[in-house]
């Protein structure tokens, strides 16, 4: 194998690849890249048994073809300390990968491209095309709400569920739950329901652009794979069963609070200073078009503050951690906010003012 290519069009795939690798791992083939060279081409693949990227690039000029894996860190760390209009050359020489640029030459150790694991292969059940930034958006909104290495694995990912035309996201930590949607064209025939890990949700976050062209997104029985123009992403899914979301969903709040969404959250951040720092509990007392929220913390400081809002409810008292609070007013799209209640014990329901594509669902706390 043997290869010229420029800095740019080798770092931007290798950079890509990196977040599948595994920088410490019991299989040391694991924390390096596979090459695989063409006529025309160079494919880098990376992974981590539960996820797989592999993005490719053109070579200025291809000596030799082949295949090889090499240190995906170290090679990384190389080409991205090279002059930015750096010229690189790669050869595979026994079982040393060569790394030539100007007057700099690094030798590499190799392992062989024939013991780099690859995810199965399988056939995809479902397929749909929609924009980047729409499949950001479906993430974006809801991810803060994930489980983070919660004993019910389940909970650890998103869950992705498409219908004939619609797709919609899921997430909760048993908490809070967070829920988005946007129509599609194309849907499939018939509901499928996933879940994504946490891991390959973040890595779709730091790979899918904030733009209008398409992409595809594959659904097998076990795994999801995202075609891009510049990547292909697959990952396992979690082999478990999502909990039923609409059974949580607050139904019935007869309460109803509208106000300016940066208003509120100015609120609940000034407030939150003096909360207790492992619970973050504030109190929330409604009348006839106010809010008086307050916190007191073990240090026996207080803090309160009223806000005008739009509420035309009976009084009411309730608690709720303000941080998961604050997490859904930052993800909100729109202006305005209305928080949908029914009692001191019930869940409240948070949306954006006239926008159903997405909604939020944070439980009360006892204060």
């Amino acid at each position: 194998m043997h290869f010229i290519i420029s800095k740019d069009s080798l770092l931007k795939p290798l950079t890509m690849v990196s977040g599948a690798i595994e920088r410490k791992h019991t299989l040391p083939i694991l924390s390096n890249v596979l090459i695989e060279v063409s006529l025309d081409s160079v494919k880098f693949t990376g992974t981590d048994m539960e996820v797989e990227l592999v993005a490719s690039t053109t070579p200025d000029n291809v000596i030799q073809a082949g295949a090889i894996t090499i240190p995906a860190k170290k090679l990384f760390d190389i080409c991205r300390s090279l002059p930015g209009d750096a010229e690189i050359e790669l050869k595979v020489d026994g079982h040393s990968a060569v790394v030539k640029s100007g007057k700099s030459r690094f030798s590499l150790s190799t392992l062989p491209a024939s013991d780099y694991p690859n995810l199965e292969e399988w056939q995809s059940d479902d397929q749909i095309e929609i924009a980047r930034h729409t499949l950001r958006a479906l993430i974006e909104r809801i991810n803060f709400s994930m489980a983070n290495q919660d004993v019910r694995y389940y909970l650890n990912g998103m869950s992705f569920e498409l219908e004939t035309d619609i797709i919609r996201t899921v997430a909760t930590d048993g908490h809070r739950l967070a829920l988005a949607q946007q129509p599609v064209v194309n849907g499939v025939k018939q509901q499928k329901q996933v879940i994504v890990p946490r891991k390959a949700v973040l890595e779709i976050l730091r790979l899918v652009e904030d733009d209008n062209e398409p992409l595809q997104i594959h659904l097998g029985n076990n795994h999801i794979r995202i075609i891009d123009k510049q990547f292909v992403f697959t990952s396992k899914l979690v082999d478990g069963r999502f909990p039923d979301y609409r059974r949580v969903l607050p139904q019935g709040g007869d309460k109803t609070i509208v106000a300016d969404k940066n208003m509120l959250k100015d609120v609940f951040q000034r407030v939150s200073i003096l909360s207790n720092e492992k619970f973050k509990g504030v109190r929330l007392n409604l009348s006839q078009g106010e809010l008086l929220v307050s916190a007191n913390n073990p240090e026996q400081e207080q803090a309160e503050e009223t806000a005008m809002v739009d509420y035309n409810g009976g009084d009411l008292e309730i608690g709720f951690n303000v941080s998961y609070i604050i997490d859904v007013l930052n993800n909100i799209n729109t202006d305005t906010v209305k928080i949908m209640l029914a009692d001191a014990n019930s869940s409240a329901l948070i949306e954006g003012y006239d926008d159903p594509s997405s909604l939020y669902v944070v439980m009360p706390m006892k204060l």
